[in-house]
């Protein structure tokens, strides 16, 4: 198979199921006709539901054990081998635009964080930034999401280029008011970070197609994750009152593990989850309840989202096409993670392993080789993208990935080589760590230092409404699956075993 060119699109905490040509009720058209040229895969898992985690997995082909960056507030270390290293050395541009999030928003003493203050704000040093950056020759950066005040790196000086000398004003601390359902967001749409990050990876690509060169770009787009907020038109594209708050229902909390009743406690006492070590907490701590009215606002705004998304990524692949690239290149659009918004009561994400969490909108088209129109329901782990873009490139998979190459099952020339996914979520090393099995029909969760656990059939319970954890008629059931999820672990290269004290 010759080297094709890669382009890598993602979005951030998109549920899987928030797309048009997945039956959802979002305007998704430039997705949809992507899927159409391609393949849409239906059950693709990302391998921690959340950022630092995943997308450190995406470039390592590596699980979050094993790479190192575990949580927010974790690092990727420098040195670890990257798929940007590794198609440089082949000849390929290698290039990040957007958001990146291997490192924390807190520097730690002795070793600084290019994502922490003042760093972030120092334009000039950002000006003048020219290193190799996770194996990415060339990156232009941001790190907010919508109206976060830690904005700064690349994208601010895009905004002064564009006339915009007061881009601060668009980014304010949180307030009470910052998540007020049905927000619009009064950025401009021309400098908002979906045309920065659609201009600018369109500008690289433009340079690779006159400099005839492969190329791998990352176009990593930071909306849909919360706040909800978005600039007219797309806030009011979708009417509140049509929006249906997805399922299941009622709840049966009693048969889940105690922190998912908690969520539904305004005082529930989260401290015995609490581990000040590193400085962590649970990310989806909390209360979760919200008022019917008000969620159906932030679905309208958070489909809105989408919808802008869709725009931004259309115009991306338009770009493609004139610049002739399109025959040539593997595109491959998914996100990071899932995201809650009123399934099973929950409305963050957090050490909930349900399929909104951990499931991820994914498709992939090659002219010539994957089949246009088709559906796979074959499962995808986001740590397989590097060792699939090895193969897209023509390059033999580093044995230190642990990840598989799925481009001959993709192109119809080999059988699917994942039969599960690991799904891995560790806030605290001693206090909430939990890991997942997932194949073709059954789910497992276990957690550190608990005899609770959850257990799914997703063939007959698609909804994840009964945990057949302790149902005496699941016994045989689920010590079949233990064994699977203690063999799948076994899988692992032993080499790349976890590093972390404690781990």
């Amino acid at each position: 198979m010759n080297a094709r060119n890669i382009l890598l699109i993602t979005t951030d905490q998109q549920h899987w199921h928030t797309l048009g040509c997945m039956g959802a009720p979002v305007k998704t058209p430039n997705l949809d006709r992507l899927a159409a040229q391609g393949c849409l895969f239906e059950r693709a898992y990302c391998p921690n539901p959340l950022c630092t985690p995943t997308r450190s997995s995406i470039i390592t082909g590596l699980m979050p054990s094993q790479h190192g960056a575990w949580t927010l507030g974790t690092r990727l270390d420098e040195s670890t081998p990257t798929i940007g290293a590794l198609l440089q050395s082949h000849g390929y541009d290698s290039a990040l635009i957007g958001k990146a999030h291997f490192q924390p928003l807190e520097s730690a003493p002795g070793y600084p964080s290019l994502e922490s203050y003042p760093i972030l704000q120092d334009l000039d040093f950002w000006r003048n930034f020219d290193q190799d950056f996770y194996g990415f020759n060339h990156v232009e950066l941001a790190r907010n999401h919508v109206d976060e005040a830690h904005v700064g790196q690349h994208y601010a000086i895009w905004m002064e280029e564009k006339g915009c000398r007061d881009w601060r004003r668009y980014f304010r601390p949180p307030t009470g008011t910052r998540n007020a359902p049905g927000f619009v967001w009064e950025i401009p749409t021309e400098l908002h970070y979906n045309t920065w990050i659609t201009e600018r990876a369109s500008e690289r690509l433009t340079a690779n197609a006159k400099d005839d060169k492969p190329f791998f770009c990352w176009a990593s787009y930071f909306d849909p994750h919360p706040a909800y907020l978005v600039p007219e038109p797309w806030a009011s594209m979708y009417d509140p009152a049509d929006i249906e708050i997805p399922g299941p229902g009622p709840v049966n909390f009693d048969r889940l593990p105690p922190h998912f009743a908690m969520t539904q406690d305004r005082d529930a006492d989260w401290s015995v989850y609490h581990n000040e070590l590193h400085g962590h907490h649970i990310h989806g701590s909390g209360c979760h309840l919200s008022d019917p009215e008000d969620l159906r606002a932030r679905i309208a705004i958070y489909y809105g989202m989408v919808s802008f998304l869709d725009h931004a990524i259309g115009q991306l692949l338009e770009k493609l096409d004139a610049l002739g690239l399109a025959e040539r290149t593997l595109v491959v659009f998914t996100s990071d993670h899932g995201h809650y918004f009123g399934q099973h009561g929950l409305t963050r994400k957090g050490p909930f392993h349900f399929e909104d969490g951990i499931r991820v909108p994914f498709m992939a088209r090659m002219p010539g080789a994957i089949a246009s129109g088709s559906r796979n329901t074959a499962i995808q782990s986001l740590v397989d993208l590097a060792p699939t873009f090895c193969g897209a490139a023509g390059i033999d998979v580093p044995h230190t990935m642990s990840g598989l190459n799925q481009l001959p099952a993709w192109c119809g020339q080999a059988e699917p080589p994942r039969d599960h996914a690991l799904i891995e979520n560790r806030h605290n090393p001693t206090t909430m760590h939990l890991v997942t099995y997932v194949d073709r029909q059954y789910k497992i969760t276990v957690y550190r230092g608990r005899t609770h656990g959850e257990l799914y059939d997703l063939e007959n319970d698609p909804r994840e409404t009964i945990n057949l954890w302790d149902d005496p008629r699941a016994a045989e059931l689920k010590s079949e699956l233990l064994l699977r999820f203690a063999q799948a672990q076994l899988k692992k290269d032993p080499l790349f075993m976890p590093r972390i004290a404690g781990a």
